[in-house]
C-alpha cells in the first residue's frame, strides 16, 4: 500500500461465501484485505445447499475445487420451479450441480482465505461510512462497545439482503415485495418414507424434504398469500404446523438444528458502486431461492469484481475499470430476479397453475428449451459486452485440453494464479510482439489445442481459436479466429481496456 494512512486496501463487510470469495480473489491479485463480520461466530445455518457448473468452474480455475468435491455430492439433477432439467456433459467439465451445505462452503472458503493471509474480524459490524477522494473511513461497532475504525481505499458490502453498507451509502433497493412465506429448517424426520424427497405440490402450497446428511433432512414449506412481519421469529412449531397443513403429517419431526424464513421479495441495488463503496452478493440483490442460484450469483459477483478492484488498488488500471463491474453484473442479477419471479409464479397452487405447469413441462423436453433454461440457471451462457465479435468473446473460456512446452495441461490450470492469460495457440510472433508492453501483468503462454473445435453453450461447437486473451475471471476479452493473421490492433485495445496502459521501456 502506497498510502501509509491506510489500514488496508479493501475492507469487506460480511464473511459469507461472497465476502470470503472476494477476499481470496483480492489476495491472489496482491491486494491487502480485511473482512469484518458483525456475528461473533458461525451460526451453523445453511440456507444454500449447492453450487452450479459455473461456480464449480471458477473454483477449478483457482485449483481448489477438489476440496469442495470431497465434501459434497454431485447430482445429475436440476429443476426450473420443480420441473426437471437434463444436463449436457459436453458443455462443461463440471456439468452437474454439487450438493453441499452453505456451512461447509463457508468453512472451506475460510480455510483457503486464511492460507492466503486474509484477516477476518468477528463481532465487528459496520456502523458508519465516510468517503473522501483518497479512501473510505469505516466505523465499526464492536462487541465490547468500543468503537473502532478502519481506513481503506475501498469498502465492499457483502453483508446480506439487509445490508448496512447499502443503507449507509444511500443506494436505492427497488423491487417487488413478498407475496408468500416459506419456512426452512434442518430436522430429523424418522417417519419420512424414502420416496419423499424434493418437492410435493399441495392445495395450499408445497413442501420438500432433502437429505443432505445421514439422519437429517432440509425441510422447506411454502404457503401463499400470508406474509408475516419480517422481524417475526421463525420457530420449530411453526415449521411443524406448516408441514402438517400441507402434507397432513409432520413425519415425526424432531431435533431441529435451526429454523428460518424466506419469501419471494425480489429487489436489486440501483447501482453496484457509489464512489469507493461497492456491493456484491445479497447486498446487491435478493430473490426467491428458486433453482439454487443465489449463492452462485454472489460468488460470481466476487470473481468478476476481485481482479478489477485489485488492479485499480495496485495502480495497474484506471478507476474507470470498476464501472464495468456494474455494467456486467447488474444485467446478470436482473435476469436472475426475472427468472426467479417466473419460478415463484409457476409454483403457486391452483388448477390454472397446474394446467400451466403441464404445458410448460411438455415444452421442457425439447432440447432447445432445456438448453436455454439450463444455461440460465448454471450461468454457463453468460456473455459480457467486451467489444470483440469472436463467438468466444465475453463468454467464459472452455477448459480445453492443451499441449505446452512443459507438458499437457488445461486452460483452467493456467488460471490458477488468477492472472490475465494471453494464450497463443499458433506460435505467431505477432501476438508476442503486440503484448510486449503488458508482460509485467499478463502471462503469455504458447500452446497447442488438442481439439479442432471448442464447445460454446447455446452456440454449439466452433473452430478452435488461434489466440485468445483471458481475464482472471475466466472470461475471454479478445480472440482470433482460425485462418489469417491475428488482429493485433484490437488485441492491444483489449489489453489496454482491461489491464491498463502498456508499460514504458
Amino acid at each position: 500500500m502506497g498510502d501509509t494512512g491506510m489500514d488496508t486496501d479493501v475492507v469487506i463487510a460480511g464473511a459469507g461465501p461472497t465476502g470470503l470469495m472476494l477476499a481470496c480473489e483480492l489476495r491472489l491479485a496482491g491486494a491487502d484485505v480485511v473482512v469484518v463480520e458483525r456475528l461473533t461466530e458461525r451460526t451453523g445455518e445453511s440456507r444454500a445447499g449447492g453450487m452450479h457448473s459455473r461456480t464449480l468452474e471458477v473454483l477449478d480455475q483457482r485449483g481448489v475445487l477438489d476440496r469442495f468435491l470431497a465434501v459434497g455430492e454431485l447430482q445429475p439433477v436440476g429443476h426450473f420451479s420443480g420441473l426437471w432439467l437434463d444436463f449436457d456433459e459436453s458443455e462443461s467439465r463440471h456439468p452437474y450441480p454439487l450438493m453441499i451445505l452453505q456451512s461447509a462452503i463457508e468453512r472451506l472458503l475460510e480455510e483457503w482465505a486464511a492460507e492466503l493471509g486474509v484477516r477476518v474480524r468477528w463481532s465487528s459490524g459496520v456502523s458508519g461510512i465516510r468517503q473522501d477522494e483518497a479512501g473510505v473511513e469505516v466505523e465499526l461497532g464492536t462487541a465490547d462497545a468500543a468503537p473502532a475504525q478502519l481506513r481503506a481505499r475501498y469498502l465492499v458490502g457483502c453483508d446480506g439482503g439487509r445490508s448496512t453498507v447499502r443503507k449507509l451509502s444511500g443506494i436505492d433497493f427497488p423491487g417487488t415485495p413478498a407475496t408468500m412465506t416459506a419456512l426452512i429448517g434442518d430436522v430429523e424426520l424418522p417417519d419420512l418414507p424414502e420416496e419423499y424427497v424434493w418437492a410435493r405440490r399441495c392445495p395450499g402450497g408445497d413442501f420438500s424434504a432433502i437429505a443432505f446428511e445421514a439422519g437429517w433432512h432440509r425441510v422447506i414449506t411454502s404457503e401463499y398469500d400470508r406474509v408475516p412481519d419480517r422481524d417475526e421469529p421463525a420457530t420449530f412449531e411453526q415449521l411443524r404446523e406448516s408441514l402438517v397443513r400441507l402434507a397432513g403429517t409432520d413425519f415425526g419431526m424432531r431435533g431441529p438444528r435451526w429454523i428460518s424464513r424466506f419469501g419471494d421479495a425480489a429487489r436489486q441495488a440501483a447501482q453496484y458502486r457509489d464512489g469507493r463503496v461497492l456491493l456484491a452478493g445479497d447486498a446487491a440483490h435478493i430473490h426467491f431461492p428458486a433453482g439454487g442460484q443465489g449463492l452462485n450469483l454472489g460468488v460470481q459477483d466476487a470473481v468478476n469484481l476481485g481482479w478489477k478492484l485489485a488492479s485499480v488498488v495496485r495502480g495497474r488500471a484506471p478507476e474507470s475499470l470498476l464501472d464495468t463491474y456494474h455494467a456486467e453484473r447488474h444485467p446478470v442479477g436482473e435476469r436472475v430476479l426475472h427468472n426467479t419471479r417466473a419460478q415463484a409464479a409457476l409454483a403457486r397452487p391452483g388448477v390454472q397453475m397446474d394446467a400451466l405447469r403441464d404445458v410448460f413441462g411438455s415444452l421442457i423436453v425439447f432440447d432447445d428449451v432445456n438448453r436455454y433454461l439450463r444455461g440460465m440457471l448454471t450461468a454457463l451462457d453468460i456473455r459480457y459486452p467486451v467489444g470483440c465479435d469472436h463467438p468466444l468473446a465475453g463468454r467464459r473460456v472452455p477448459d480445453a485440453d492443451l499441449k505446452t512446452p512443459d507438458g499437457a495441461t488445461g486452460v483452467h490450470e493456467l488460471l490458477h494464479t488468477a492472472r490475465p492469460l494471453l494464450l497463443d495457440l499458433r506460435g505467431s510472433t505477432e501476438v508476442a510482439t503486440a503484448a510486449e508492453g503488458w508482460t509485467d501483468r499478463v502471462d503469455l503462454v504458447e500452446a497447442r489445442s488438442e481439439d479442432d473445435h471448442w464447445p460454446v453453450p447455446a452456440g454449439g461447437d466452433i473452430p478452435a481459436p488461434t489466440a485468445l486473451l483471458i481475464r482472471p475471471d475466466g472470461h475471454v476479452a479478445w480472440a482470433a479466429a482460425a485462418g489469417g493473421a491475428p488482429d493485433t490492433t484490437t488485441l492491444r485495445t483489449a489489453l489496454t481496456t482491461w489491464f491498463g496502459p502498456a508499460s514504458q521501456g
